[in-house]
């Protein structure tokens, strides 16, 4: 597998998307086609799986054969000839791969309906979606498919126009992904790639689901870091990684790609939206994360209606290696005297109204383990705003947490155009000074969308700048500097980028003398050329030019 064979899966089932989604908007349309690819990446593991613990008795007949047999795949023909296995051989799988699929449902049967346009198609959909939600898994997935409405006017008016456009959809990605190896991998990457693009259509929505890749490398490679030494390398192991608002999850994944599925104990993420919801518990399978290795909670991290994270002892409290967010920039909440009494809250204040920044970073500072890091982003207002942001801010300042402040240019997201900064915050700093690192003039300008670095070669390179800046408290002129705590507090706690790093470059100094001998050079220079240009006008009969033409001044 290649990152070309990546990107070219991608572009592959994204023209698949766009030829057929027709009226049909990019969510709803999303929602089926990511549906699908999730349901052919459990089929093709678990049938991997299954033939490799079958050995010699999968059936492995010709595809010919296999036709005639009336049989819609090799697992069909195993479940036929061995009724009294199927119970301990689901066993096995439900131990070994925690989850099973019935033959009918698997994506080789579905595809093979698709192709023979057969008009139970939608009915067998209905019935193995709702087989994954409630029996697949021991851990359980409710749900998972809830926002997939497979009898949608908008799939057709009818059930036969719903199910020959289910057939339409399902038959053109297997013949799309038949030019690729089969690579689960693979299947992973291009599902990431295809919500990249979903969400490059969906506008200001996108903020709702997905954080872009340069920005998530940026959070990942800090909070994998060593935190109170960021300069001796990665942890070895995070065991705990939170995300309160995490989209569709690929900011987790990103942690996890830096440090290695053995580098992490579990992942842990919470969402509002039921359908980015349902996607990140999607997107966690099809990248390989074992139902015990993830937990995804439908939820409201203000709230903090998440059981696990309602306990007030501190003792009993749980915690986290790392937490990175990518929240709803100012949301507008309702704060309440009863919220102010939350143990999140209280010894800081609320955000105001109009913008929940700050309370989403308390929420997730809260739970930040006492050698964790956290890695936010936030919009610029949250540096210099006043009133209880600005109350919020100095107290974070003088406990000694706020760590680095790295600003970034506009436009990097699809759901809005301005720019932003990532926080860095820690709860044993050993230092009492602020890094700032100024990236807004690094990036290369995109019609819908900005990408950091000057150009496409050096973006690695650029984004890799910022992580090491950060993990060596490197300073460099007019990119980054490290402020003592004093200088900030003669700032009056403003951490506006721009008043500690400028990125301005320096005015060439000028030497006035020597400007002035230089100007009553030329200007002795115009007079002589005056001079000798109205003599020849003389000799042509023509009237001299004007006293003080071509004066430099008076």
């Amino acid at each position: 597998m290649t990152k070309q064979d990546q990107i070219r899966l991608g572009k592959t089932l994204w023209a698949i998307a766009d030829n057929l989604r027709g009226s049909m908007n990019a969510d709803d349309f999303r929602d089926y086609m990511l549906s699908f690819l999730f349901l052919r990446y459990l089929s093709d593991n678990y049938e991997e799986a299954a033939k490799a613990e079958l050995g010699s008795d999968w059936p492995d007949m010709p595809p010919d054969v296999l036709r005639k047999s009336g049989a819609s795949s090799q697992f069909e023909v195993w479940y036929e000839d061995n009724p009294e296995d199927i119970e301990e051989f689901e066993a096995v799988m439900r131990r070994k791969l925690h989850y099973v699929i019935e033959p009918p449902y698997l994506w080789s049967s579905i595809a093979e309906m698709a192709r023979t346009q057969n008009d139970e198609l939608l009915r067998t959909l209905q019935r193995g979606f709702k087989f994954i939600e409630n029996k697949s898994f021991s851990s359980g997935f409710h749900g998972l498919f809830s926002e997939v409405n497979l009898d949608s006017d908008k799939l057709g008016r009818n059930y036969p126009q719903r199910n020959a456009m289910l057939c339409a959809i399902i038959q053109k990605i297997a013949e799309g992904l038949a030019e690729f190896p089969s690579d689960r991998d693979l299947l992973g990457d291009a599902y990431e790639y295809l919500i990249g693009q979903f969400a490059a259509g969906s506008g200001k929505k996108a903020g709702e689901f997905y954080t872009p890749q340069q920005i998530s490398s940026i959070l990942s490679g800090i909070v994998t870091l060593d935190s109170q030494d960021p300069a001796l390398g990665r942890r070895e192991k995070l065991n705990q990684v939170y995300d309160f608002a995490c989209g569709s999850g690929s900011l987790l994944l990103n942690v996890r790609r830096h440090m290695g599925k053995h580098g992490i104990g579990k992942l842990y993420g919470q969402e509002k939206n039921i359908t980015t919801y349902n996607l990140a518990r999607m997107n966690m399978l099809l990248h390989g994360v074992r139902d015990t290795e993830f937990e995804i909670s439908h939820g409201d991290s203000l709230k903090n209606d998440w059981d696990i994270l309602r306990e007030s002892n501190p003792a009993k409290k749980v915690e986290f290696d790392a937490v990175v967010a990518n929240p709803p920039f100012s949301l507008r909440w309702e704060p309440t005297e009863e919220i102010a009494k939350d143990f999140r809250f209280k010894n800081y204040g609320l955000a105001p109204k109009s913008a929940a920044d700050f309370a989403f970073l308390l929420h997730g500072f809260h739970f930040l383990a006492k050698d964790g890091t956290m890695a936010i982003i936030l919009p610029h207002g949250v540096l210099f705003r006043g009133g209880s942001e600005k109350k919020i801010r100095t107290k974070l300042l003088k406990d000694g947490n706020v760590d680095t402040v790295i600003g970034l240019p506009a436009k990097l997201f699809y759901s809005t155009g301005i720019p932003v900064c990532i926080l860095v915050l820690k709860k044993c700093k050993r230092t009492d000074d602020v890094l700032f690192i100024n990236a807004a003039e690094h990036y290369q300008p995109g019609k819908r969308q900005n990408q950091l670095g000057n150009g496409e070669d050096d973006t690695p390179d650029h984004l890799g700048k910022i992580v090491s800046t950060y993990q060596f408290r490197r300073e460099e002129e007019r990119y980054s500097r490290v402020v003592s705590l004093g200088e900030i507090e003669e700032n009056d706690f403003n951490l506006k980028i721009s008043r500690y790093v400028s990125t301005a470059e320096p005015k060439e100094e000028v030497d006035l003398a020597n400007v002035n001998e230089r100007l009553s050079e030329f200007q002795a220079q115009i007079s002589t050329a005056t001079e000798m240009h109205n003599m020849y006008l003389q000799e042509l009969g023509i009237p001299p030019l004007p006293f003080g033409f071509g004066k430099i001044s008076d």
